[in-house]
C-alpha cells in the first residue's frame, strides 16, 4: 500500500512539471503580443488580479469572426497554434451603471423614497446580431429580449393604490398589481404566439403570476402606450397590453429583481433593498423598463437602457416616539458604507423645495451640494449627497441622513390632474361604471386619452356611454371600441376626450353580468371579480418651462418620460381597481347533495355487499357453571357427561 501511495505521487509531480513546462514554453514563444490569453500566463494573471473589478469582469462583445494578427502573430500561429478565439481583440468597455435616491417629504406625514437604476448598454438587438459576454446589462433579460425580438418591455408589480390627492404625482405611476406591455419588432410574425412565450418566461424570472395572461386579458391599444424609446414604427399590431390586478407582490418578487443589479444586494443603494421594511409600507412598487435610447444628442449610435425602478411610501407620522423626524436607519434598518464598485454615479437627493431656509425641517448631515430639475412640470431643489466621495460618509464610514422636523405647517401643490372610478347601481344583473377626472388648472383645459378594458363577463352597453362636465355633454374627439368575446378577449375603449379649466368630467356606461360556469369561478367566488385600473394620459400644462434636452447632469428620475412641448408635460395616471360581484349559485347545494349520495351509497351498498359475502355458522351455546361442575364430577366417577 505505501509503494502504490509512493508511485501515485511521483506520477502527480511529474504531471505538474510537465504543465508547468507547456506554460512556461507558451509564455515564452507569445511575449510580447496582447492577444495572448491571461489564463496561459501566470504573470498576466497575477496583474490582472490586481486590477479593479470592474474591469476584470466579462465584456459585452457581439460575436464575430477572429481578427488575424499582424505577419509575427501569424508565424507563432504556424508554429504554435493559438485559438482564434485567443486572438480576438478586447473591445472596449460600452457599457454604464448608475444609481440614485431620491426622498421627498409628504405634506400628509409620510416619506416618499424612490430607487433607481440604470444601467445603459451600446449595443443594438435590432440588427440581428447576438451578444455572447454580459458584462452589466443581465445576461437573463438580455436573452429574452434577442430571442423574443423584444423592442420595448415596461413590466411593474404594485401593492397599495397611489393617493394622488395626498402624495402628488409619483415619479413612476403604475397600477396595484401586475401590469405589463410590450412593444415587439416588426420583424416577428406571430405576435400572439410570441406574447404568450414571453409571459410565461418572465412569469419564471420574476417568481409571478404573469402565465395567467391570456387572451381574455389582453389588448392592443390604438393610442394609448406609445414608445418611450426611439421608434422605427408604431404600428400597434405589435403591442400588447395586460394587466393582473389581483396579483399580490412579496419577497419572491423582490429577490429576482435585486439579482439583475450589477452588485445585487451587496454594495450601493440596494442595501438598503430589506423586504422587512418594504413591505411593511403604505405603499410599494417595483418595476423594469427596457426602451432603445441614443446614445449621443445627434443619436447616431443606439444604446439599450434598462432602468430598474422601486418606489415606496413610508408611513411614519406616528412615530411612537411623539416624534415627526425619520432616518435612512428608521425606515430601511440599515445604513449606507459605500457606492457600489462598478457605478459611475451613486447620489442621494433629498427634496427641500419647501424648506429653503431650513423653517420646517432640519437636514443633517448637512450638504453643500444643490440641484435644480424641472419634475412633473415643478422646478424642485434637491440636497445631493455623493456616495463616490469618501467625504459624504465621514469619519465613521457610515451614512445615515436623518430629519427634524420643526414645523408642520406648509400649503400642498395639488395635483393638476386627478382620477378616480367606482361601480353603482343595486342587484346582480346590471350596474353603472363611472370614471371621474378632475382638472384642476384655473384657467387651461387640455386633452386626455382614456383607456378602459374590462372583462368579458362585463358586457358593456356602448350606447349609454355619457360624457358630462360643468353638467353639460362632452363630445370625445375620438373614440375606438372593441367589443368583446366570450371567454375570448376584454373590452377595449380608447377616448380622447378635452377636459375643461375646473372641472370634473364623469364618464358613465351600463354593464351586464354574465353568468358564468361552475368550473370558471374563483375559489373565493363571494369575495367578487377584479377589474383593471383605467388608464389616463395627457399632457397637463406646466408651470415652468421645460427642458427636453437630456443632458448627463439632470437626475435619472426627471428624464424618462420624454415631452417635446415646453409648456407641457406627460404624465400618466391609474384608477382604483374594481371590484364586482357577479351572480354566484350556492357552491353548498352540491356539497350536500354530495355527502346525502355518499351515505346513502355507503348505506345501501355497503349492507348488501356483507349480505353477500359473509358466511354463517351455527356456534354451540356455552354451558352454565353449575352444569359444567356436573359434567366435570361425572367424569370422574366414568358416567358419559351430560
Amino acid at each position: 500500500m505505501a509503494a502504490y501511495r509512493c508511485l501515485r505521487c511521483a506520477w502527480l509531480l511529474l504531471v505538474f512539471i510537465s504543465s508547468w513546462y507547456v506554460v512556461v514554453s507558451s509564455e515564452e514563444t507569445t511575449q510580447g503580443h496582447d492577444r495572448v490569453s491571461v489564463a496561459d500566463n501566470p504573470q498576466t494573471a497575477a496583474d490582472t488580479a490586481k486590477q479593479p473589478l470592474e474591469e476584470r469582469r466579462w465584456e459585452a462583445t457581439q460575436v464575430d469572426k477572429a481578427v488575424p494578427g499582424d505577419a509575427a502573430a501569424a508565424a507563432h500561429k504556424q508554429d504554435f497554434p493559438v485559438p482564434d478565439s485567443v486572438l480576438t481583440p478586447t473591445p472596449q468597455l460600452n457599457d454604464e451603471f448608475k444609481e440614485e435616491l431620491v426622498i421627498r417629504p409628504l405634506h400628509s406625514g409620510d416619506i416618499y423614497a424612490s430607487f433607481q437604476f440604470r444601467t445603459v448598454w451600446e449595443t443594438d438587438f435590432t440588427r440581428g446580431s447576438k451578444v455572447s459576454h454580459y458584462r452589466l446589462f443581465p445576461k437573463s433579460l438580455g436573452q429574452v429580449i434577442s430571442k423574443f425580438s423584444v423592442q420595448e418591455l415596461h413590466i411593474s408589480f404594485t401593492q397599495g393604490y397611489w393617493r394622488t390627492m395626498q402624495w402628488g404625482q409619483p415619479y413612476h405611476p403604475s397600477p396595484p398589481g401586475a401590469e405589463l406591455w410590450v412593444w415587439f419588432q416588426d420583424t416577428v410574425t406571430d405576435v400572439d404566439a410570441t406574447w404568450k412565450e414571453l409571459t410565461n418566461v418572465l412569469s419564471g424570472i420574476f417568481c409571478a403570476s404573469l402565465n395567467f395572461i391570456d387572451s381574455t386579458n389582453t389588448v392592443q391599444p390604438s393610442a394609448s402606450f406609445k414608445p418611450l424609446g426611439i421608434a422605427n414604427g408604431t404600428d400597434h399590431r405589435f403591442l400588447r397590453y395586460a394587466t393582473l390586478p389581483r396579483e399580490i407582490v412579496c419577497t419572491e418578487n423582490l429577490t429576482p429583481w435585486k439579482k439583475l443589479l450589477p452588485c445585487g444586494s451587496k454594495a450601493g443603494l440596494a442595501v438598503l433593498l430589506k423586504s422587512e421594511k418594504l413591505f411593511h409600507s403604505s405603499f410599494h412598487s417595483q418595476a423594469v423598463h427596457i426602451r432603445p435610447v441614443c446614445q449621443d444628442q445627434q443619436c447616431k449610435t443606439m444604446s439599450l437602457e434598462l432602468r430598474q425602478t422601486l418606489n415606496v411610501v413610508f408611513d411614519l407620522h406616528t412615530s411612537g416616539q411623539g416624534k415627526r423626524e425619520w432616518s435612512l436607519f428608521k425606515m430601511f434598518s440599515r445604513t449606507l458604507t459605500e457606492a457600489c464598485p462598478l457605478a459611475a454615479s451613486s447620489k442621494i437627493y433629498i427634496d427641500i423645495t419647501d424648506n429653503p431656509q431650513e423653517e420646517q425641517f432640519e437636514l443633517s448631515p448637512a450638504t453643500p451640494l444643490l440641484s435644480q430639475a424641472v419634475v412633473l412640470g415643478d422646478r424642485r431643489t434637491f440636497s445631493v449627497y455623493d456616495l463616490t466621495q469618501q467625504v459624504t460618509f465621514g469619519t465613521v464610514r457610515s451614512l445615515n441622513v436623518l430629519i427634524r422636523w420643526k414645523s408642520t405647517e406648509g400649503d400642498m401643490l395639488r395635483p393638476l390632474l386627478h382620477a378616480e372610478r367606482y361601480v353603482a347601481g343595486y342587484g346582480l344583473q346590471t350596474g353603472e361604471i363611472h370614471t371621474l377626472m378632475y382638472n384642476n388648472h384655473p384657467f387651461r383645459s387640455f386633452p386626455v386619452l382614456l383607456l378602459d378594458s374590462v372583462p368579458w363577463y362585463l358586457r358593456l352597453y356602448i350606447h349609454t356611454l355619457t360624457v358630462t362636465s360643468k353638467g353639460k355633454e362632452n363630445k370625445p374627439s375620438y373614440i375606438h371600441y372593441e367589443p368583446s368575446k366570450d371567454r375570448v378577449r376584454p373590452h377595449l375603449l380608447e377616448m380622447l376626450v378635452q377636459l375643461p379649466p375646473h372641472s370634473v368630467t364623469e364618464i358613465t356606461v351600463q354593464f351586464e353580468r354574465a353568468l358564468l360556469k361552475w368550473t370558471e369561478y374563483t375559489p373565493d367566488p363571494n369575495h367578487g371579480f377584479y377589474v383593471g385600473s383605467s388608464v389616463i394620459s395627457a399632457l397637463v400644462p406646466s408651470t415652468v418651462a421645460m427642458n427636453t434636452n437630456i443632458t448627463e447632469e439632470q437626475p435619472l428620475f426627471s428624464t424618462f418620460f420624454p415631452c417635446k412641448e415646453e409648456s407641457s408635460y406627460f404624465v400618466r395616471v391609474y384608477t382604483e381597481p374594481l371590484l364586482v360581484n357577479l351572480p354566484t349559485p350556492d357552491f353548498s347545494m352540491p356539497y350536500n347533495v354530495i355527502c346525502l349520495t355518499c351515505t346513502v351509497v355507503a348505506v345501501g351498498y355497503g349492507s348488501l355487499y356483507n349480505l353477500l359475502t359473509r358466511s354463517f355458522q351455527i356456534e354451540e351455546p356455552n354451558p352454565g357453571l353449575a352444569k359444567r361442575i356436573a359434567n366435570i364430577i361425572r367424569k370422574m366417577r366414568g358416567v358419559p357427561p351430560l
